[in-house]
């Protein structure tokens, strides 16, 4: 298949005629109604710095659905003890820098360009990305971020400095989101990280069937509450 080259329209090919990796489209810009238009067609933009804006639908994806969250004997144990305080969208601009700057096995650099950065903080500020900030003496201590439309999650990317962290803050999104009727998270490709806490692959016929019901739902935007 071949990589598509968006114009200044705002509009995608289908995500069908992807490559065999994934790969759909390059150029365009990161708008907010592009990156809005992307998602609700299960594309999501994916580059490292120097490299042109990149477009990618995988198949399979990875999805988590709430209720098939698995919590191990351990990260329950370390939920009950108590040190980590879990809060939504407080520091949305720190946690994708955070996100940016923690080292990742196999990878020298990383994909959250200043200017991803920049195109999710305004996302942010128009209600449709979140974060996850968890703290630990008040500090930082891990957090993810993501978007959100209808009763879909796009998780984005999670950073930890203490152990767990991260796992934390996503158990207590997880546990939201099923409080939300939310219908799928969206992990975007494999990681066995995440397949560890309950996510799986599934084709993606199937999952753009269940993001279309998902998007059948109003968009929860705004600043959100863990309480």
């Amino acid at each position: 298949m071949p990589v598509f080259r968006l114009p200044d329209q705002i509009i995608f090919p289908e995500p069908e005629l992807s490559r065999k990796d994934g790969l759909l489209a390059v150029g365009g810009d990161l708008c907010i109604e592009r990156l809005i238009l992307a998602y609700q067609m299960g594309i999501f933009p994916w580059f490292s710095r120097g490299d042109p804006i990149l477009w990618w639908s995988p198949d399979p994806r990875l999805v988590l659905y709430p209720d098939a969250l698995h919590v191990s004997r351990s990260l329950l144990k370390t939920l009950k003890q108590g040190h980590f305080v879990v809060t939504l969208d407080r520091d949305f601009s720190q946690v994708i820098a955070a996100c940016a700057g923690v080292p990742r096995d196999k990878q020298p650099g990383t994909w959250i360009t200043a200017d991803m950065m920049d195109a999710y903080c305004r996302l942010h500020e128009a209600g449709f990305a979140h974060s996850v900030e968890v703290w630990n003496q008040g500090e930082l201590a891990g957090g993810l971020y993501g978007v959100s439309l209808g009763k879909c999650f796009f998780g984005e990317s999670m950073f930890a400095r203490k152990n767990n962290a991260s796992k934390v803050g996503l158990v207590t999104l997880v546990h939201l989101l099923r409080k939300w009727s939310f219908n799928l998270i969206d992990c975007q490709v494999t990681t066995q990280h995440l397949v560890r806490l309950g996510a799986r692959e599934i084709p993606r016929k199937q999952f753009m069937a269940e993001l279309k019901l998902a998007l059948k739902s109003p968009t929860h935007k705004g600043k959100w509450d863990a309480g």
